[in-house]
């Protein structure tokens, strides 16, 4: 490990060691998650929107113009977010968002961004990108870069059983 950066004990001021890599893992990536979600944050709300609409928002625009169920962007949804019926309802009083019900069958209703919602991604991205020019400067190898995914994606797929049963319907 580069000694640029102090350790993840040094970092949090704790004396005791930790039990485990395993534990210092656990606890280095929340750690990472936290200063990520802060530099995030810090972007996208000074747009007027919060971290989990943004993501209701950039879930709308990849799913192209025929939208999606509201459940379906709740599943899709990065971090879990509570009522997720009240953050759509938030953007659509925004005019970033609108229902409409699906053609096919009356009961489902679609969820499409408008093109208001576009134009605020649009606004967003170029500050994003300085996110992940943070990233890639402390990561300047694709290797370790792609090393890295790869070991989420592994973390990730161990978590999801266990993640599973926590979703709830709405």
């Amino acid at each position: 490990m580069s000694r640029d950066a102090p350790t993840l004990l040094e970092e949090i001021k704790q004396t005791r060691p930790f039990a485990s890599a395993a534990e210092e893992s656990v606890v280095a990536i929340l750690r990472t998650t936290a200063l990520l979600k802060r530099a995030l944050a810090r972007r996208i709300e000074s747009r007027g929107v919060s971290m989990a609409q943004y993501n209701v928002l950039r879930i709308l625009r990849g799913a192209g113009e025929g939208g999606l169920p509201t459940l379906a962007v709740r599943d899709r949804l990065v971090e879990e977010a509570p009522g997720i019926t009240r953050l759509i309802d938030k953007l659509e009083r925004s005019r970033l968002v609108v229902r409409v019900r699906d053609a096919g069958d009356r009961r489902t209703v679609r969820c499409c961004i408008t093109p208001a919602g576009l134009r605020l991604l649009e606004q967003i991205e170029p500050q994003l990108r300085e996110v992940n020019g943070i990233v890639e400067a402390a990561l300047p190898a694709a290797a370790d870069r792609r090393a890295l995914l790869e070991s989420l994606s592994k973390l990730r797929a161990a978590l999801h059983a266990e993640c599973a049963p926590a979703r709830r319907s709405e």
